[in-house]
């Protein structure tokens, strides 16, 4: 069987992706740094770097600490904001040639439906609804720790978004699984999991923690096999698609996410220790196929 058999092409809720490989939202920017790495274009998607209604500068001190097969980070969404990627991102971001997705977050309700509003007349794929957000007007909880919130952030953006919305869920929901159902009833047209995990990390000579907010998000090896274990969970309880993400380092990761019912996955952390980490995944992944055989992708999505 000849390599150029092989079919890595995916749909995931209507938008073609030549194959299952994506850069993660916060790991690539909007796709200029790793330019200089290799051909972006030869991915299947690439998920902008979180974008907020308005422009951040993000948290002071520390913002990244490495742990032990992990990451923690505490960027605090430092982006241009919605307005300024619109207006000195959007046309490079669309330059590559792979499917376009923007992350949107918020730290109330009126900042995602201004934002997901003013993104409508943007040319993108799909808007990857980030709502593992601090909900300042609720004593700050996370939008997407308990469903009923989640719920009705979902339907409120799904009535303004034009675009295809996949929903980003935050492995701190009080159930994964419902939260992901409630999502898909609400108008979802597709789920990624998971977000960082909450941690701490503490620096025992200054005897105070390591990040100026405290907790922050781990990411890396360390979370792959909670993270996979969900993508499971919630892929075999929706209809839409799920895109997996969580600790993906290496091409074995990604055929786990996939045979456990990811129709895509995203790559985060590893691009930040290997630039083109990606493309080794998208290779491995080939050479896999073509070892066992495999002549479309979609024979061994969901196969566990």
């Amino acid at each position: 069987m000849s390599e150029f058999n092989i079919n890595l092409s995916v749909d995931f809720a209507g938008v073609a992706m030549k194959n299952p490989i994506a850069l993660a939202s916060g790991a690539c920017g909007f796709g200029r740094e790793l330019s200089d790495y290799f051909d972006v274009s030869r991915l299947g998607a690439i998920i902008s770097k979180g974008l907020t209604l308005n422009e951040r500068s993000g948290n002071e001190g520390v913002r990244v600490w490495e742990t032990e097969s992990g990451l923690m980070n505490s960027i605090g969404l430092e982006n241009p904001g919605v307005r300024g990627f619109i207006e000195r991102e959007l046309t490079h971001f669309n330059s590559l040639r792979l499917a376009h997705i923007v992350n949107l977050g918020g730290h109330s309700l009126d900042d995602y439906l201004e934002g997901a509003s003013l993104l409508n007349d943007a040319d993108i794929d799909i808007l990857e609804l980030n709502i593992s957000c601090p909900n300042v007007k609720e004593g700050g909880m996370n939008f997407g720790v308990k469903t009923c919130v989640a719920r009705g952030v979902v339907k409120a953006v799904r009535g303004v978004c034009k675009h295809k919305l996949m929903v980003k869920l935050s492995p701190n929901a009080e159930d994964i699984v419902s939260l992901a159902l409630a999502c898909e009833e609400e108008g979802a047209d597709g789920i990624s999991l998971t977000n960082t995990f909450l941690a701490l990390a503490i620096d025992i000579e200054k005897r105070k923690p390591v990040f100026e907010n405290v907790y922050a998000g781990l990411s890396g090896p360390a979370i792959k096999p909670i993270s996979l274990r969900m993508t499971r969970q919630v892929a075999g309880a929706v209809k839409i698609p799920v895109m997996g993400v969580g600790g993906i380092s290496n091409w074995r990761d990604a055929v786990e996410f996939i045979m456990a019912g990811a129709r895509a996955v995203q790559i985060g952390t590893a691009t930040l220790v290997r630039p083109d980490a990606s493309i080794e995944i998208l290779n491995g992944l080939r050479n896999f196929m073509v070892r066992e055989k495999i002549t479309d992708i979609r024979e061994i999505c969901g196969v566990v």
